[in-house]
Protein backbone atom coordinates (compact mmCIF):
# COMPACT_ATOMS: atom_id res chain seq x y z
CA UNK A 1 0.00 0.00 0.00
CA UNK A 2 1.25 3.45 -0.88
CA UNK A 3 1.95 5.90 1.90
CA UNK A 4 0.76 8.69 -0.40
CA UNK A 5 -2.74 9.83 -1.30
CA UNK A 6 -3.92 12.08 -4.13
CA UNK A 7 -6.26 15.01 -3.58
CA UNK A 8 -8.98 13.22 -5.54
CA UNK A 9 -8.65 10.10 -3.41
CA UNK A 10 -8.79 12.13 -0.20
CA UNK A 11 -11.91 13.92 -1.40
CA UNK A 12 -13.52 10.56 -2.15
CA UNK A 13 -12.95 9.16 1.33
CA UNK A 14 -12.80 12.30 3.45
CA UNK A 15 -15.81 11.35 5.58
CA UNK A 16 -14.04 8.24 6.78
CA UNK A 17 -10.60 9.59 7.67
CA UNK A 18 -8.96 11.88 10.23
CA UNK A 19 -7.27 14.80 8.48
CA UNK A 20 -4.39 16.74 10.05
CA UNK A 21 -3.06 20.07 8.73
CA UNK A 22 0.66 20.38 9.53
CA UNK A 23 1.51 23.57 7.67
CA UNK A 24 4.72 24.94 9.10
CA UNK A 25 6.95 27.96 8.49
CA UNK A 26 10.09 25.98 7.72
CA UNK A 27 12.28 29.00 7.05
CA UNK A 28 11.72 30.50 10.48
CA UNK A 29 11.10 27.27 12.41
CA UNK A 30 7.90 28.70 13.89
CA UNK A 31 4.29 27.66 13.44
CA UNK A 32 2.72 31.11 13.45
CA UNK A 33 2.50 31.34 9.68
CA UNK A 34 1.16 27.79 9.49
CA UNK A 35 -1.64 28.58 11.91
CA UNK A 36 -2.55 31.74 10.01
CA UNK A 37 -2.71 29.77 6.78
CA UNK A 38 -4.94 27.18 8.43
CA UNK A 39 -7.30 29.87 9.72
CA UNK A 40 -7.52 31.36 6.22
CA UNK A 41 -8.62 28.04 4.73
CA UNK A 42 -8.01 24.32 5.06
CA UNK A 43 -9.29 20.92 4.00
CA UNK A 44 -12.77 20.57 5.55
CA UNK A 45 -12.66 18.82 8.90
CA UNK A 46 -8.87 19.07 9.24
CA UNK A 47 -7.30 19.64 12.65
CA UNK A 48 -4.33 21.98 12.87
CA UNK A 49 -1.15 20.44 14.28
CA UNK A 50 1.66 22.53 15.78
CA UNK A 51 4.84 20.83 14.57
CA UNK A 52 7.12 22.47 17.14
CA UNK A 53 4.76 21.91 20.05
CA UNK A 54 3.13 18.57 19.21
CA UNK A 55 5.54 16.71 16.93
CA UNK A 56 8.79 17.66 18.67
CA UNK A 57 10.09 18.20 22.16
CA UNK A 58 11.86 21.35 23.37
CA UNK A 59 15.22 22.07 21.76
CA UNK A 60 18.17 20.97 23.86
CA UNK A 61 20.69 18.16 24.14
CA UNK A 62 18.59 16.09 21.76
CA UNK A 63 18.83 18.71 19.00
CA UNK A 64 16.48 21.36 17.68
CA UNK A 65 13.52 19.01 17.12
CA UNK A 66 13.94 15.97 19.38
CA UNK A 67 11.23 13.36 19.62
CA UNK A 68 8.08 14.61 21.34
CA UNK A 69 6.82 13.55 24.75
CA UNK A 70 4.52 10.56 24.09
CA UNK A 71 1.86 12.18 26.29
CA UNK A 72 1.80 15.20 23.97
CA UNK A 73 1.32 12.98 20.92
CA UNK A 74 -1.43 11.08 22.72
CA UNK A 75 -3.22 14.34 23.51
CA UNK A 76 -3.01 15.33 19.85
CA UNK A 77 -4.35 11.96 18.72
CA UNK A 78 -7.26 12.10 21.15
CA UNK A 79 -8.09 15.72 20.24
CA UNK A 80 -8.38 14.63 16.60
CA UNK A 81 -10.47 11.58 17.48
CA UNK A 82 -7.89 8.99 16.46
CA UNK A 83 -8.62 5.41 17.47
CA UNK A 84 -6.91 2.11 16.74
CA UNK A 85 -9.07 1.80 13.62
CA UNK A 86 -8.60 5.32 12.26
CA UNK A 87 -7.18 6.10 8.87
CA UNK A 88 -5.17 9.31 9.19
CA UNK A 89 -4.18 11.67 6.38
CA UNK A 90 -1.66 14.46 6.96
CA UNK A 91 -0.76 17.37 4.72
CA UNK A 92 1.19 20.62 4.68
CA UNK A 93 1.42 23.50 2.22
CA UNK A 94 2.97 21.69 -0.72
CA UNK A 95 6.21 19.71 -0.46
CA UNK A 96 5.21 17.41 2.44
CA UNK A 97 8.30 18.16 4.53
CA UNK A 98 6.29 18.84 7.70
CA UNK A 99 3.61 16.30 6.76
CA UNK A 100 6.27 13.61 6.53
CA UNK A 101 7.40 14.45 10.06
CA UNK A 102 3.80 13.92 11.23
CA UNK A 103 3.60 10.68 9.22
CA UNK A 104 6.75 9.39 10.88
CA UNK A 105 5.98 10.55 14.45
CA UNK A 106 2.46 9.14 14.41
CA UNK A 107 3.68 5.78 13.17
CA UNK A 108 6.50 5.83 15.74
CA UNK A 109 3.76 6.42 18.33
CA UNK A 110 1.79 3.39 17.12
CA UNK A 111 -0.86 4.85 14.80
CA UNK A 112 -1.13 2.04 12.25
CA UNK A 113 -2.56 3.77 9.16
CA UNK A 114 -1.08 7.16 8.26
CA UNK A 115 -0.77 8.58 4.77
CA UNK A 116 0.37 11.86 3.26
CA UNK A 117 -1.57 14.04 0.81
CA UNK A 118 0.87 14.17 -2.10
CA UNK A 119 1.40 17.78 -3.10
CA UNK A 120 -0.21 19.09 0.07
CA UNK A 121 -2.79 21.82 0.29
CA UNK A 122 -1.59 23.18 -3.07
CA UNK A 123 -2.72 19.95 -4.73
CA UNK A 124 -6.09 20.18 -2.98
CA UNK A 125 -6.61 23.72 -4.28
CA UNK A 126 -5.36 22.83 -7.76
CA UNK A 127 -8.02 20.11 -7.92
CA UNK A 128 -10.71 22.73 -7.26
CA UNK A 129 -11.85 21.04 -4.06
CA UNK A 130 -13.78 22.85 -1.30
CA UNK A 131 -12.08 24.54 1.64
CA UNK A 132 -13.26 25.52 5.10
CA UNK A 133 -12.41 28.12 7.74
CA UNK A 134 -14.22 26.24 10.50
CA UNK A 135 -12.09 24.49 13.11
CA UNK A 136 -13.60 21.17 14.17
CA UNK A 137 -14.46 20.54 17.80
CA UNK A 138 -12.34 18.12 19.81
CA UNK A 139 -13.41 14.54 19.15
CA UNK A 140 -12.15 12.88 22.33
CA UNK A 141 -10.48 9.87 20.77
CA UNK A 142 -9.21 6.97 22.84
CA UNK A 143 -5.91 6.18 21.18
CA UNK A 144 -3.14 4.98 23.51
CA UNK A 145 0.34 5.92 22.31
CA UNK A 146 2.97 3.18 22.19
CA UNK A 147 6.23 5.01 21.47
CA UNK A 148 9.09 3.25 19.75
CA UNK A 149 7.11 1.45 17.05
CA UNK A 150 9.71 2.62 14.51
CA UNK A 151 13.45 2.19 15.10
CA UNK A 152 15.77 5.18 15.49
CA UNK A 153 19.50 5.88 15.43
CA UNK A 154 21.48 7.69 18.09
CA UNK A 155 24.73 9.47 17.26
CA UNK A 156 26.94 6.42 17.76
CA UNK A 157 24.66 4.26 15.64
CA UNK A 158 24.52 6.92 12.92
CA UNK A 159 28.33 6.92 12.79
CA UNK A 160 28.29 3.13 12.48
CA UNK A 161 25.78 3.26 9.61
CA UNK A 162 27.97 5.83 7.86
CA UNK A 163 30.84 3.31 8.04
CA UNK A 164 29.03 0.05 7.37
CA UNK A 165 25.79 0.95 5.61
CA UNK A 166 24.47 4.06 3.92
CA UNK A 167 23.81 7.23 5.90
CA UNK A 168 21.98 9.91 3.91
CA UNK A 169 22.24 13.63 4.71
CA UNK A 170 19.03 15.25 3.47
CA UNK A 171 20.23 18.86 3.64
CA UNK A 172 21.10 21.14 0.73
CA UNK A 173 24.55 20.51 -0.84
CA UNK A 174 26.04 23.76 0.44
CA UNK A 175 25.11 22.92 4.03
CA UNK A 176 26.35 19.36 3.65
CA UNK A 177 29.67 20.65 2.30
CA UNK A 178 30.00 23.14 5.12
CA UNK A 179 30.07 26.10 2.74
CA UNK A 180 27.23 27.78 4.66
CA UNK A 181 25.32 27.01 7.84
CA UNK A 182 22.39 29.36 8.45
CA UNK A 183 20.97 27.59 11.51
CA UNK A 184 23.44 25.46 13.45
CA UNK A 185 26.69 26.75 15.01
CA UNK A 186 28.93 24.22 13.21
CA UNK A 187 29.00 23.52 9.47
CA UNK A 188 29.72 20.23 7.76
CA UNK A 189 28.40 16.68 7.87
CA UNK A 190 28.78 13.32 9.60
CA UNK A 191 31.90 11.68 8.14
CA UNK A 192 30.92 9.02 5.64
CA UNK A 193 27.41 10.36 5.08
CA UNK A 194 26.21 10.75 1.49
CA UNK A 195 24.44 13.94 0.47
CA UNK A 196 20.87 13.37 -0.77
CA UNK A 197 19.00 16.70 -0.79
CA UNK A 198 15.35 16.35 0.14
CA UNK A 199 14.27 18.69 -2.64
CA UNK A 200 15.70 16.33 -5.26
CA UNK A 201 13.03 13.74 -4.44
CA UNK A 202 10.27 16.12 -5.56
CA UNK A 203 8.70 17.19 -8.83
CA UNK A 204 8.15 20.88 -9.53
CA UNK A 205 4.54 20.76 -8.31
CA UNK A 206 5.59 19.52 -4.87
CA UNK A 207 4.53 15.92 -5.40
CA UNK A 208 7.01 13.07 -5.17
CA UNK A 209 8.78 12.48 -8.45
CA UNK A 210 7.53 9.57 -10.55
CA UNK A 211 10.99 8.05 -11.06
CA UNK A 212 11.77 7.46 -7.38
CA UNK A 213 13.41 4.10 -8.05
CA UNK A 214 15.77 5.53 -10.65
CA UNK A 215 16.60 8.47 -8.43
CA UNK A 216 17.33 6.11 -5.55
CA UNK A 217 19.79 4.15 -7.67
CA UNK A 218 21.67 7.36 -8.46
CA UNK A 219 21.72 8.38 -4.79
CA UNK A 220 22.81 4.97 -3.54
CA UNK A 221 25.39 4.49 -6.30
CA UNK A 222 25.60 0.79 -5.60
CA UNK A 223 25.66 1.16 -1.81
CA UNK A 224 21.92 0.72 -1.20
CA UNK A 225 21.85 -2.93 -2.19
CA UNK A 226 19.81 -4.12 0.77
CA UNK A 227 22.75 -5.66 2.64
CA UNK A 228 23.30 -2.78 5.06
CA UNK A 229 21.26 -0.35 7.10
CA UNK A 230 20.07 2.84 5.42
CA UNK A 231 19.89 5.79 7.81
CA UNK A 232 18.71 9.35 7.21
CA UNK A 233 19.38 12.63 8.98
CA UNK A 234 19.05 16.34 8.25
CA UNK A 235 19.48 19.48 10.33
CA UNK A 236 17.03 18.64 13.09
CA UNK A 237 15.13 15.51 12.07
CA UNK A 238 12.19 17.14 10.26
CA UNK A 239 13.00 17.07 6.55
CA UNK A 240 14.82 13.75 6.95
CA UNK A 241 11.40 12.21 7.53
CA UNK A 242 10.50 13.30 4.00
CA UNK A 243 13.30 11.15 2.62
CA UNK A 244 12.15 8.34 4.89
CA UNK A 245 8.74 8.62 3.22
CA UNK A 246 10.24 8.48 -0.27
CA UNK A 247 12.23 5.40 0.65
CA UNK A 248 9.17 3.79 2.22
CA UNK A 249 7.39 4.21 -1.12
CA UNK A 250 10.18 2.07 -2.57
CA UNK A 251 9.80 -0.56 0.11
CA UNK A 252 13.04 0.45 1.86
CA UNK A 253 12.87 0.41 5.66
CA UNK A 254 15.32 3.21 6.43
CA UNK A 255 16.05 4.36 10.00
CA UNK A 256 15.80 7.96 11.16
CA UNK A 257 18.45 9.72 13.22
CA UNK A 258 16.05 12.09 15.02
CA UNK A 259 18.68 14.29 16.64
CA UNK A 260 20.39 14.81 13.29
CA UNK A 261 23.12 17.40 12.76
CA UNK A 262 21.87 19.72 15.50
CA UNK A 263 22.39 16.93 18.03
CA UNK A 264 25.59 15.54 16.49
CA UNK A 265 27.51 18.80 16.96
CA UNK A 266 26.58 19.18 20.65
CA UNK A 267 29.41 16.80 21.47
CA UNK A 268 32.61 18.51 20.31
CA UNK A 269 34.48 15.20 20.35
CA UNK A 270 32.44 13.96 17.39
CA UNK A 271 34.23 14.38 14.05
CA UNK A 272 33.00 16.79 11.37
CA UNK A 273 33.64 16.43 7.65
CA UNK A 274 33.44 19.21 5.06
CA UNK A 275 33.48 19.33 1.30
CA UNK A 276 31.23 17.73 -1.33
CA UNK A 277 32.36 14.15 -0.68
CA UNK A 278 31.52 11.83 2.26
CA UNK A 279 35.10 12.20 3.52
Amino acid sequence: MSHLLSAADLAHEIEGVVVLDVRWALTTATTSAGRADYDAGHVPGAFFVDLDGELAGPAGEGGRHPLPDPAVVEALARRAGITERSRVVVYDAKESYAAARAWWVLRWAGVPDVRVLDGGYAAWLAAGLPVSTQEPADRNGDFVVRPGQLPTLDAAEAAQVARNGLLLDARAPERYAGEIEPIDPVAGHVPGAVNSPTSAWLAEDGTFRKDLAEHWQRVADGRGDGTGTVGVYCGSGVTAAHEMLALAELGIDAVLYPGSWSEWIRDTSRPVATGPQPG
